[in-house]
């Protein structure tokens, strides 16, 4: 990854978060996509399933419901997660398999040379939109949030100690689980709107961030531009596999009668 790139921090708090479980690699599956973040599974030593683009969520559906004693962790970026991968991200969310997806978002296309993706703000410049871009960025915790997954979260790479908490009550979560965490990256995104170097990107980070409780006090005016972070939604809900189970049983208990 490139020098001042938060893939690593977010990797980190994973890590920690896997170790502190007592996950075994035989029992944890990891499931990338393309993209810079759809490296990470290059430097875990799990199970790993790297895919094409934008469909990690899919093969984590899959392969959850195949085994549902595995731990599954679908690692995908904005490019990969939200532009490309839009369809089944959504559908994941409604599913709602007892599974993970974290989304590393930098603001752009950082492994193919910074072009505009889903969530690139409004007005930002980037390789393929050097006039500024036209279109509103994804609010990404909302689109998940109203697509029904009942663990919705956002972090920052900053904020090491909420983004460690926030991956953690992810991965204890029953059912599905998202959590969306803002990233630097100075190569493209940085480079292209004048915020110079890695130190830079995460005072902008810091300074453009905003608790959840504290933008509940906030004009819509005054959010704009702003991540707002914290616990969207975090509810509990039968999972796909217990639901179709329950289904099952019951067909074969009619069959008996």
């Amino acid at each position: 990854w490139c020098a001042g790139c938060g893939n690593g921090i977010v990797l980190h708090s994973i890590v920690r978060n896997i170790d502190q479980r007592s996950w075994k690699r035989e029992n944890t599956v990891i499931t990338t996509g393309i993209g810079c973040w759809g490296k990470a599974d290059d430097y875990l030593n799990t199970n790993s399933f790297h895919g094409t683009h934008g469909r990690a969520p899919a093969f984590a559906t899959g392969i959850k419901l195949a085994n549902p004693d595995l731990h599954v962790i679908a690692l995908v970026g904005d490019g990969d997660g939200i532009t490309i991968g839009g369809n089944h991200l959504i559908h994941a969310a409604r599913r709602n398999v007892n599974m993970t997806v974290i989304m590393v978002n930098n603001l752009n296309y950082g492994m193919t040379g910074g072009q505009y993706s889903g969530t690139t703000p409004k007005n930002a410049l980037t390789k393929t939109s050097v006039y500024g871009h036209v279109e509103n960025g994804f609010d990404v915790c909302r689109v998940v949030q109203a697509a029904g997954a009942p663990f919705v979260a956002r972090g920052t790479v900053y904020d090491i100690l909420q983004l460690d908490k926030l991956i953690g009550q992810a991965l204890d979560h029953s059912g599905f689980s998202f959590v969306e965490v803002v990233s630097p990256c100075p190569t493209h995104y940085g480079h292209n709107n004048r915020i110079s170097g890695a130190p830079a990107m995460l005072r902008w980070i810091k300074e453009n961030t905003v608790s959840l409780n504290k933008s509940q006090f906030m004009t819509k005016e005054e959010l704009r531009g702003k991540f707002i972070t914290g616990v969207f939604e975090n509810r509990e809900q039968e999972d796909y596999s217990t639901v179709y189970q329950r289904i099952i049983n019951n067909l074969r208990e009619e069959e008996k009668a």
